[in-house]
């Protein structure tokens, strides 16, 4: 998860790293660091905290012209988050450095092999274990070094490398974690990152290291070799960034921004991918055809987290519109399943990264098993765009806050659409399609609605926010709603929520329930009416308070609940996006008055990229 840069290059590399790390810090923000050669000598700076505290150690640096540098923000796994433990790590000589992501899992092996050498360390990481066999190893060819140590190493990994009497040269290497390496046109600078959208220049030539792979990397020239040490020629994608400086534009956090631009995000999610004259879906650049989508027997989608819920819901619409068995899992948990995978099972993976490492493992599981497989993706150039048959986008913009907000009703949104796409290949009339789509294009209105009564949600959350304990509970497509909200309200407020089926209360949960265990329920699931009318009177019964999102119309609920947000009504299938926005919005006020970090909460990383 964590996230590393290098630069080698005509211009300032320490400016350009720590602009790369700006743009990694959603990888992790547990820690920072920095190391360098200066006139033969390597300098390294770290610091526990977030990036704003290695800034300030770097002011009390000497200004220097480095040859180069490689960066690191951290995401604990091995060791605490104190200074010690942050990257970049050294070997006892003080001569090499190394910046790692992912998981060495025979570490504590490695180390004490070492030990019995007389190999001191100064952290409880596995990446200093990596830099003290490259130090043993080394006879004067940095990359042969490095070459005979990935062997030894048992798990997953991205490394850079690089060592003081080699001021020109950081090696680089991978197995199952992300790391793109670029060159400019000139050959005059070359670029290291685990995202390369982190790189922040357009007119790169990119690669992406894989399986062991190895990299000699110089200003403008690379050099990939395999694990038989033999150079290889790897493919290049000419990457054109559409980077833009992150702005906040006024808000207070970029999770409220987020929130705010939901309406604009799930209008770019649907335009022009609906032609209403004719009834057609169409997907840019979309490689399964109607005879691939006629064929499928059965879907199954895979996510974690967030993108877990999108595709629960995603499963319902599959089943509901095109009739087809869908199931949706845990990738962390698929993955070690019994496949029952054939040639016509369509395997959907969800990630807004397109780094999630479980929802990538998983992914190679189908691949191998001969599944066609589609990634649904905000960011392009990701591992899942290149690793599955075919790629949706969401066209959400990139998602600053850890928080996931704008991503997910992307993702709902663009799912509908696949949803009803694949239903009008097996012979869903065209009549029920332009239906669903004329309640689909008021999504964006009804959500501007709720951002206009945020107000109301403040007042609530101010009433809320002092308790420490809260049950969320729906029917049907508001179940999945209600996990989704209490997941929201976990990751920033630090509060206990759990989301749960409102007809499984009386089955054990409803033991816990008490004045201090407020009930948060989600009603707009008219199918269910008189169903989770019921279940309120149940939790009512127990002196539980109630807030309840509601539809406009469902006048029986203020009867019972203490408090009633009232939301556009819609049908059930759209149900999720406005009651998904006030549960957003109630998370991030609740948060706010508890005076919580909002956009990077504690423990937590935007981008999950070890198991």
């Amino acid at each position: 998860m964590c996230g590393i840069f290098g630069y080698v290059g005509t211009q300032d590399p320490l400016k350009i790293c720590m602009t790369g790390l700006e743009q990694l810090e959603y990888r992790g923000y547990d820690s920072s660091g920095i190391a360098g050669v200066f006139e033969g000598t390597m300098v390294s700076c770290k610091k526990a905290g977030k990036l704003s505290n290695l800034k300030q150690e770097l002011r009390k640096l000497p200004s220097k012209s480095f040859d180069l540098i490689i960066g690191h923000t951290r995401w604990a796994t091995h060791g605490i988050v104190n200074d010690q433990n942050a990257h970049p790590h050294l070997d006892l000589r003080g001569e090499i450095a190394i910046v790692h992501n992912g998981i060495i899992e025979n570490c504590h092996f490695l180390r004490e092999q070492l030990r019995k050498e007389g190999v001191s360390f100064s952290s409880q990481t596995d990446t200093e274990v990596i830099v003290q066999w490259i130090s043993k190893f080394y006879t004067g060819d940095l990359i042969a070094a490095v070459q005979k140590t990935i062997p030894l190493l048992k798990g997953i990994y991205a490394i850079a490398v690089i060592h003081k009497d080699h001021p020109h040269q950081i090696i680089a290497a991978a197995r199952e974690c992300p790391l793109a390496i670029g060159t400019d046109d000139q050959k005059t600078e070359s670029y290291l990152s685990s995202d390369p959208n982190a790189f922040g220049k357009s007119g790169l030539n990119v690669l992406f290291l894989r399986d062991d792979e190895v990299a000699k990397i110089e200003k403008g020239t690379i050099e990939v070799f395999n694990t038989g040490q033999d150079l290889i020629i790897k493919k290049v994608e000419r990457f054109e960034s559409e980077y833009l400086a992150p702005s906040k534009e006024g808000f207070e956090h970029y999770l409220l921004k987020e929130i705010y631009e939901q309406p604009s995000t799930i209008l770019k999610a649907i335009w022009g991918r609906f032609h209403e004259e004719t009834a057609q879906v169409e997907f840019e650049n979309f490689h399964l055809t109607k005879e691939n989508l006629q064929k499928i027997q059965q879907i199954r989608i895979l996510g974690c987290g967030t993108s877990a819920h999108a595709g629960l819901i995603a499963a319902n619409y599959f089943e509901e519109m095109a009739k087809i068995p869908a199931s949706c899992e845990i990738a962390s948990e698929a993955r070690y399943q019994t496949p029952l995978f054939t040639p016509h099972t369509l395997v959907i993976a969800i990630s807004q990264s397109g780094e999630t490492a479980d929802t990538i493992a998983a992914l190679r599981e189908a691949k191998a098993a001969g599944c066609k497989t589609l990634g649904i993706c905000n960011v392009k150039h990701s591992t899942l765009t290149r690793e599955t048959d075919s790629c949706i986008y969401l066209k959400a913009g990139p998602e600053i806050s850890v928080c996931s907000t704008k991503a997910l009703t992307s993702q709902i949104a663009v799912l509908s659409l696949l949803a009803l796409h694949i239903a009008l290949c097996r012979g869903k009339d065209a009549a029920s399609a332009r239906a669903f789509f004329q309640e689909l294009k008021k999504v964006p209105s009804h959500i501007q609605k709720v951002i206009d009564s945020s107000a109301e949600l403040e007042k609530l959350a101010l009433k809320y926010a002092s308790f420490n304990d809260f049950f969320f509970m729906g029917r049907r497509h508001m179940y999945i709603t209600c996990m989704e909200a209490a997941l929201k309200l976990k990751e920033i407020s630090y509060v206990n929520a759990n989301g749960y089926p409102a007809g499984e209360l009386k089955h054990g949960a409803i033991a816990l329930i008490n004045p201090r265990f407020p009930v948060v329920a989600f009603c707009a699931n008219l199918q269910t009416k008189d169903k989770i009318l019921s279940n309120l009177m149940e939790v009512k019964a127990r002196g539980a308070p109630i807030l309840a999102f509601a539809p406009e119309g469902m006048d029986e609920v203020a009867n019972i609940a203490d408090d009633v947000f009232w939301l556009p009504p819609t049908i059930d299938e759209l149900a999720p996006f406005t009651s998904t926005v006030a549960g957003q919005f109630l998370a991030y006020f609740i948060a706010k008055i508890r005076g919580c970090d909002i956009d990077q909460p504690r423990n937590l990383a935007k981008s999950v990229t070890v198991e």
